[in-house]
């Protein structure tokens, strides 16, 4: 719990343009930054990939816990004014993007608040060039039309229910971009179907790494 500052989280504001978020930087405190990074796994392959079938250090098993943490869940809850007591979720961790990456869209409905966590280094060209940058949007047609720009960098954090209008997208980037996602589920069957396919990926990809 050491590693992320809900303190900060605590005092964040929540913004409503262009829906309902809050944007938090270096939720990762800055200290313990460099550690979660370093205990994450290198991943070749594009794909959101379960939290069970990687093999993760300490530093990031503790980023980790702390948003499955009750404390955790009850500031999100309070903050937005949902009822999250009991709500499964489900959390997975991307480590490439590539050209086909970052289409706007909102999340499945099943999902009844999404969790960002990025963790890569800030610097480079790719950020400088608003590429792999999470927007925020207005609309589903126009990826120039937003209101919020993210840079996928330093332990930034971005909490938001989800909605029909909670378009969101990025600029094609190729290459490293690591993000922790994170799930409040509703109890629906679509939900249960989407959690039992998490599950049966994370037991698929740990007895392929196995073997």
């Amino acid at each position: 719990m050491d590693a992320v500052d809900l303190d900060a989280l605590r005092a964040a504001p929540v913004s409503r343009d262009p829906f309902t978020h809050i944007l938090l930087p270096h939720f990762i405190r800055a200290a313990n930054l460099p550690a979660v990074v370093a205990d994450l796994p290198a991943m070749k392959g594009r794909g959101s990939f379960p939290i069970g079938a990687l093999k993760l250090g300490p530093a990031a098993r503790g980023a980790i816990q702390a948003l499955e943490s009750n404390e955790f869940r009850a500031i999100v809850a309070g903050k937005f004014g949902l009822d999250l007591q009991g709500a499964p979720h489900m959390i997975t961790l991307r480590g490439n993007s590539g050209p086909q990456d970052g289409q706007i869209h909102t999340d499945s409905s099943a999902k009844r608040v999404t969790i960002l966590l990025y963790l890569n280094p800030a610097g480079g060209t790719a950020w400088a060039q608003q590429q792999g940058c999470l927007r925020l949007l207005r609309g589903p047609d126009n990826l120039e039309d937003y209101a919020v720009e993210v840079p996928p960098v330093d332990g930034t954090l971005l909490i938001f229910p989800n909605g029909p209008t909670t378009w969101h997208g990025h600029k094609p980037h190729i290459g490293q971009r690591y993000v922790l996602q994170m799930n409040y589920m509703t109890t629906s069957t679509k939900a249960k179907a989407e959690m039992r396919r998490h599950h049966l990926s994370a037991f698929i990809k740990r007895l392929t790494r196995a073997a």
